[in-house]
């Protein structure tokens, strides 16, 4: 950063704290008051970090705050203070950001930050500042718990956060490029560290019961100091070459010399030096090129093994949200006396403080003591300090606090949601597969370690690792863990590594779990599986009803039986009144259950249980006291008999359910019952081969067969898991043809070719394996070449090697079943035949006229989605039971509310305040047109009675506009509240939309005069073609509008244009998905004309009436008097109909003269079925006076006689 746009004041105050002469810093009086202005301005930074910024350009630290560290500290207040700036100032710059910015400018700013902190940590690298740091925290620690303020407390705490925040610092790899035992800046921090003692002192506090409130600060700073080694190096310095390492080295340089060998050999074979253009052009016989002529090869026959056709092709370019993770982590040896000084450190780490510290940050984990995420210092110390122990003299006791069950249950929990957090927050995810990533090496330490006890010869420790695990495999989650690793592994989030170290544990855990079964003869595990139950619809059916007999007959013939079971039981008072007649978890209320309560008692007569009948009875009598339904209160036993007897022979409707369903409707997710999974948890005994089965999935294979590609990378033991693993599923599980898979093939290509393949024997054996028993098949089964390009699961590698078809002999149950041709076109037909009409089931309708083999009511609705015949399985489901007992005194009582209250203006709210039994407004609808009582819906409408003014025309057409507005919206609300009960929506939906045509008029003619009146005819056409193309194809999608021409496109861009639109209800274009609007499919073709019909009415007039453009704003045109006539006409007729005072004659035919004179007119009209357009010429002031019957609403446009 340019030092002349630094802020003034930070100028200032930086020269306000001192100036450093020679090695002598003298410091300004005011530099304790500068210091903390210091603090103050980066409390205030921005979002950039710019006071932190110029901070780190001055070089502040280096200069000033060094200096005062080390030669002022006697000065407390002034340490404090420096200290507390040095913590801000040294914060990550990943919690200064909060993440590593994805904005370049904002990138910029953060990779500046982090250069500054990283030449902090260089300028601490020196033995003054730590020694300082250290004698400060010595003198601290002295003081006793009772002397200890809380400013000591604060010290301390921001002397470690001071240490934490300069090792947390990442190297710069371009400005160190050390190599290994080199010392770089890290390794130099180290060393000051132990030359001021301050390792002591962390070791100190890690095994001071007193001090564990530092705990986590401890494990943090261990960690980072451990950052970049290798445990199991770290352990072996000192004591000479192992004879391991001597073999890897040996390995290693074998590999080298083969290839440097077979590139000498191909060297020699080549020809001189001449130039390419005297070596000659060769035709590559059998190899075709772009055209159908073969290859002309232009170089020498040498490089003729090389050529491919992707040579001299560009790379095509991966999109970085599909590369590779990176590996972020990286090893490496550092000087020999910092790794000396570091194995010591572990050495007593582990011997006085390891299993003291790991139990006080598991308890503060546990407790929820620590921050977030501060479980991965833990689950990082376990994996290192165990891997450490395990490599020096293994002593199981050093690390006895991290070797229980309880250790596998955290790392397996942490594992687990980690896991699920990777799935799930997709943005995080790489963050969430580190952690992942180091919750699985700790579980993979703890297996090393426990396979490192079983090799003790020691006794003791044999038989405890015996114990932990035969908890570990007995328990489920422990032995599916690795299966749902392998299955979403994603290598855009996950490194190669990750990878790595999971073949690797798996191959450790099959390895232990194998040997743990040969050892016992049986080995009992937890098995634990999700049982679907299905919601019942009613509870304690009887089995009996299967068999329902019909005749009245052979109902008389099981009475005299019932009736002496009836005797006994109503004279025993100790009946059980514990059955519940209704359903409480059924989404049906309880009050309209007592259909279903009718028929369970019903069928418990049936089945011949009439102890269990007489106490539905009793019960639903207690729950249903209301109309006395199923018998009054004090009812005496007799009664009970007759009214059971009543219930015997009553035809009661029933739900139709298809009886028998298969074990694929089992198993299948259906819509329309709600199901509950429960995790039934058994034993079973435990078999190996079983358990590997598991892995034989394409998933598990794939993830291997990408490790394996890089072969030359991976270690030998790597590659060993590897193939161990192929190898079980090749040999031991029989499934070859699983490895069958070209890739593969490939890569068996690469390392059969390799010169150094002599260095990897066991990778050579197996390709060969592979590849003989996939010649050896091909001479069966020549489909498998083809079948090479494919990956495979269990069921096809049955089928290549057994032959194509030989699952048809096995279960059928998971199968789809077959439907013929004929059977097809059958289903076809009863659906178009049954599913327009209403009142009835489609797929019923089909069960029932199926003559074929029987079908469940599933396979009927799925077969009807694949054939396209319905979008969804939802387009079937059952609403709620339409049942609705009414008894004869119910009946009765509604007559009689009904005559009571048939004058008032609230009929059927009168009705529903004043009834007993407690029902919705449709069923009473329902109910009382059935009895005859009323003829039209619109009778029940509520009836408001206003005076109309006939000395004003205009006053006397707005109240007659305000009382055809009320009674529509009456006669709406009603319909939606009936609609609710219906299974067609359909009627529904065309009311709906026809509420929407009347404020299209005023829309339309402010349009006309804008000038749209070509859009308008381009829109009425478009709506017209639509309905046609739905009627002809009796199905319906969302058809776009596509102005075509210049005045279009200005008008779907016009506000006034579009709320037209929205009006018609035509659907605005998705964001950023569409482009037009669109006509929804649920718009039905009738309603389509309709609005088209209503488009062309405006236009028409103006045609037939120019001259009405000509009237006085103030006049009346004869438009506005036909309308108010038109509207005063319907009035009269509802007022008539609902026997309300009429009108005067002369009123009525005044009205019909005027609407004569009237050339054209629109009517509001509602009808139950389609007028025929020339009965509604001739007979339109008719349909004016008489009653209203129709649901739906049409504008019908009429034409006087005289015309």
């Amino acid at each position: 950063m340019d030092l002349y746009t630094m802020n003034c004041e930070l100028v200032a105050t930086c020269s306000a704290l001192g100036y450093l002469e020679g090695d002598t810093y003298h410091k300004e009086p005011d530099c304790l008051e500068s210091i903390k202005d210091l603090i103050r301005y980066l409390r205030h930074e921005d979002e950039t970090r710019d006071v932190r910024q110029q901070l780190g350009a001055t070089q502040i630290l280096q200069s000033d705050l060094l200096p005062i560290l080390i030669q002022h500290h006697q000065d407390k207040p002034l340490f404090d203070a420096v200290v507390r700036l040095m913590v801000n100032l040294t914060q990550p710059a990943l919690l200064c950001f909060g993440s590593v910015p994805k904005e370049p400018s904002f990138r910029h700013h953060f990779l500046q930050v982090l250069t500054y902190l990283q030449a902090y940590k260089e300028a601490f690298a020196s033995e003054k500042a730590f020694g300082v740091l250290s004698e400060t925290l010595y003198e601290l620690l002295q003081l006793g718990w009772e002397e200890r303020q809380e400013e000591d407390n604060l010290l301390i705490e921001r002397i470690l956060l001071l240490v934490r925040n300069i090792l947390h610092v990442p190297a710069d790899p371009d400005q160190e490029k050390s190599i290994d035992d080199d010392a770089s800046v890290h390794d130099q921090l180290l060393w000051a560290i132990h030359l001021s003692g301050l390792d002591d002192l962390l070791l100190f506090l890690a095994s001071s019961p007193a001090e564990q409130q530092w705990s986590l600060h401890v494990l943090e700073i261990i960690s980072l100091m451990f950052r970049d080694q290798n445990p199991a190096q770290l352990a072996g310095v000192g004591q000479g070459r192992v004879a391991q390492e001597r073999s890897t080295d040996v390995a290693e340089l074998e590999v080298l010399r083969h290839r440097e060998m077979a590139e000498k050999k191909t060297r020699a074979l080549q020809r001189s030096n001449r130039h390419s253009r005297f070596g000659g052009s060769y035709i590559v016989q059998g190899l075709k090129s772009i055209g159908e002529r073969d290859v002309i090869f232009h170089k020498g026959l040498h490089n003729l093994q090389n050529y491919s056709s992707d040579m001299g092709k560009q790379r095509r370019r991966v999109p970085k949200c599909r590369q590779a993770a990176r590996e972020l982590s990286s090893e490496r040896r550092s000087a020999l006396n910092v790794r000396l000084f570091l194995r010591d450190f572990c050495s007593e780490l582990l011997e006085n403080c390891y299993n003291r510290l790991m139990g006080s940050v598991k308890d503060y984990l546990l407790r929820e003591k620590a921050q977030q995420h501060d479980e991965t210092y833990y689950m990082w110390a376990l994996a290192f300090f165990m891997a450490f122990n395990r490599a020096a003299a293994f002593r199981p006791g050093l690390v006895s606090e991290t070797l229980s069950v309880r250790t596998f249950h955290f790392i397996e929990q942490n594992l687990t949601n980690y896991y699920e957090m990777m799935l799930t927050d997709r943005k995080e995810a790489v963050s969430w597969a580190r952690r992942m990533h180091l919750a699985l090496k700790a579980y993979q330490e703890l297996l090393a370690t426990l396979n490192e006890m079983d090799m003790s010869s020691d006794e003791a420790v044999r038989e405890s690792s015996r114990i932990i695990k035969n908890n570990i495999f007995y328990v489920m989650e422990y032995r599916e863990l690795f299966l749902a690793l392998f299955r979403k592994f994603d290598e855009r989030c996950q490194p190669r590594s990750f990878l790595r170290d999971l073949v690797e544990t798996t191959h450790l855990f099959l390895k232990m779990l194998e040997r743990f079964c040969r050892s016992r003869r049986n080995l009992v595990v937890q098995n634990k599986r999700k049982k679907r139950k299905k919601k019942k619809k009613v509870l304690d059916q009887p089995a009996a009803s299967d068999n329902v007999p019909c005749s009245p007959e052979e109902l008389e013939a099981m009475w005299p039986a019932l009736t002496e079971q009836l005797k006994c039981c109503a004279q025993a008072p100790e009946l059980s009144l514990d059955s519940v007649p209704f359903d409480a978890a059924s989404e049906v209320p309880v009050e309209e259950q007592r259909a279903e309560a009718m028929v369970r008692i019903q069928d418990c007569l049936l089945a011949g249980q009439a102890p269990q009948a007489l106490s539905l009875l009793r019960s639903a009598r207690e729950v249903w006291p209301e109309g006395d339904v199923f018998g009054c209160q004090d009812i005496s036993p007799e009664e009970e008999i007759q009214l059971l007897k009543q219930i015997l022979s009553a035809p009661l409707p029933r739900q139709q359910e298809p009886e028998e369903q298969g074990a694929e409707e089992e198993e299948e997710e259906e819509e329309e019952e709600e199901e509950l999974q429960v995790v039934q948890v058994s034993e079973k005994e435990f078999s190996f081969l079983d358990y590997l089965r598991r892995f034989a999935c394409s998933t598990v294979v794939r993830a291997y067969v990408l490790l394996l590609r890089s072969y030359k990378q991976n270690s030998a033991h790597t590659n060993h898991c590897v193939v161990k693993m192929l190898h079980r599923l090749a040999h031991d599980l029989k499934m070859e043809a699983l490895l069958f898979q070209l890739s593969l093939f490939c890569l068996f290509n690469r390392l059969l070719s390799d010169p150094a393949a002599g260095a990897y024997k066991e990778l050579v054996t197996f390709a060969k394996y592979i590849l003989a028993k996939f010649f050896a098949l091909t001479a069966v089964n020549p489909k498998a070449f083809v079948e090479l390009l494919f990956w495979k699961n269990t069921a096809v590698v049955r089928e290549m090697t057994e032959g194509y078809g030989s699952l048809d002999g096995g279960s059928s149950s998971r199968r789809p079943t077959m439907w013929s041709p004929e059977e097809e076109a059958q289903l076809r037909e009863l659906y178009l035949t049954h599913k327009d009409v209403e009142g009835q089931d489609v797929v019923d309708a089909i069960l029932a006229h199926l003559p074929t083999a029987p079908r469940t009511r599933k396979q009927i609705i799925h077969h009807l989605v694949r054939l396209g015949l319905a979008d969804s399985v939802k387009d079937f489901q059952r609403k709620g039971t339409d049942i609705v007992l009414w008894t004869e005194d119910q009946e009765l009582e509604l007559q009689r509310l009904f005559e009571e209250f048939q004058d008032s203006d609230d009929v059927l709210g009168h009705i529903m305040k004043n009834i007993t039994a407690k029902r919705s407004r449709a069923r009473i609808v329902d109910k009382l047109m059935a009895l005859g009582l009323v003829t039209e819906r619109r009778e029940l409408y509520k009836k408001r009675r206003k005076k109309l003014a006939p000395s004003s025309l205009p006053s006397g057409e707005e109240s007659l506009k305000d009382f055809c507005q009320e009674d529509i919206k009456e006669e709406e609300s009603l319909s939606e509240e009936n609609c609710e009960d219906e299974e067609e929506e359909g009627l529904g939906v065309d009311q709906a939309q026809g509420s929407s045509v009347l404020p299209t008029e005023d829309l339309g003619q402010n349009l006309h005069q804008e000038g749209f009146s070509a859009p308008l005819l381009w829109l009425q056409n478009c709506l017209i073609r639509v309905a046609d193309d739905r009627e002809e194809d009796s199905c319906s999608q969302s058809v776009p509008l596509v102005p075509l021409t210049e005045e279009n496109e200005e008008a779907m861009e016009n506000e006034q244009f579009q709320q037209l639109l929205r009006k018609l209800g035509v659907r605005p274009p998705a964001s950023g998905q569409e482009t037009f609007w669109r006509i929804p499919a649920k718009l039905s073709p009738t309603y389509l004309r309709r609005v088209a019909a209503s488009l062309s009415q405006r236009r028409e007039e103006e045609k037939l009436h120019p001259e009405l453009e000509l009237k006085a704003p103030g006049e009346q045109g004869p438009d506005e008097e036909h309308r108010a006539q038109a509207l005063r006409a319907l009035l009269l007729a509802r007022k008539k109909k609902a026997g309300l005072a009429s009108l005067g004659e002369e009123g009525a035919t005044d009205g019909k003269e005027q609407l004569k004179a009237a050339p054209k007119k629109r009517q509001l009209l509602d009808s139950d079925e389609e007028q025929e357009e020339d009965e509604g010429r001739n007979k339109a002031p008719e349909l004016g006076a008489s009653g209203i019957q129709k649901k739906k609403r049409f504008h019908i446009e009429d034409e006087d006689e005289s015309d």
